[in-house]
């Protein structure tokens, strides 16, 4: 690793698209990345689940998931990449620039950022992540501006739906972050009656399987751990009062 990506730790931040929904949240977001873009160079993944939900059931689909991860067929397809890349990534990009933030929207099809093969057959147009166009990310962080990405990405016969989760801890580990931080609307993993402040992976996967982190949160942890394990710094689950505080569950290798 050359001495330019030593240099270059950038934040991280993945929101999902059922807190962007939330009244308030998403000027909340914009100016706590106001606040951190102004110290740091930042970079901005999101989801759009909700969304994504509402405008199928208008066409007639309805979700469907296996450990946490959206199957997804052609039509799913059309309806995600309509909304993450259109309705929702526009949506961030304009209360950013609204906060002051110089941001520009891309997906992971965009000039190739997001390089994927097939996930699994039943998942569908589902993909796993073998290649990030760093160099992309680096040049707009480097000129600051935050990117904001949607994770649909570009696999070998079209475009393909990817976990805004793994997204943002494959986007991490390729620019050798300092930290990334996966925001949701929990400030961390609860076990018991609090916030579990750190984990290992063996703690990790115990709680997994021992039911205390369930759902939505294994692809979570699980893109946290695997950030950590490609050289990010600190990963942490966290929630936007987190994000600004320096709160969360942090993922250590």
């Amino acid at each position: 690793m050359d001495s330019t990506d030593d240099a270059f730790a950038p934040l991280v931040i993945k929101v999902g698209g059922n807190d962007l929904d939330q009244p308030g949240f998403m000027d909340a977001l914009a100016a706590a990345v106001a606040r951190l873009a102004a110290v740091q160079q930042c970079a901005l993944v999101h989801g759009g689940g909700r969304a994504i939900n509402e405008v199928g059931r208008a066409f007639g689909l309805q979700p469907v998931y296996v450990d946490g991860q959206r199957v997804t067929d052609q039509a799913a397809l059309d309806v995600a990449e309509m909304v993450l890349s259109g309705q929702v990534n526009k949506q961030i990009v304009r209360a950013l620039l609204a906060a002051g933030v110089d941001a520009l929207g891309l997906s992971g099809v965009d000039r190739g950022l997001l390089r994927v093969e097939p996930w699994a057959a039943q998942l569908g147009r589902v993909g796993r992540i073998v290649a990030v166009r760093a160099d992309v990310l680096r040049d707009l962080c480097a000129a600051g501006v935050v990117p904001v990405i949607s994770p649909i990405s570009l696999g070998p016969d079209g475009a393909y739906n990817v976990n805004a989760d793994h997204a943002a801890g494959a986007v991490a580990a390729a620019l050798n972050a300092a930290r990334a931080a996966f925001v949701t609307n929990v400030p961390g993993v609860r076990a018991g009656n609090g916030v579990v402040p750190r984990l290992s992976v063996a703690e990790t996967h115990d709680l997994i399987a021992r039911g205390v982190i369930t759902g939505g949160m294994i692809p979570k942890v699980h893109a946290a751990l695997a950030a950590v394990g490609a050289g990010v710094r600190q990963a942490v689950i966290t929630d936007l009062a987190g994000l600004a505080a320096g709160t969360g569950t942090v993922f250590v290798a």
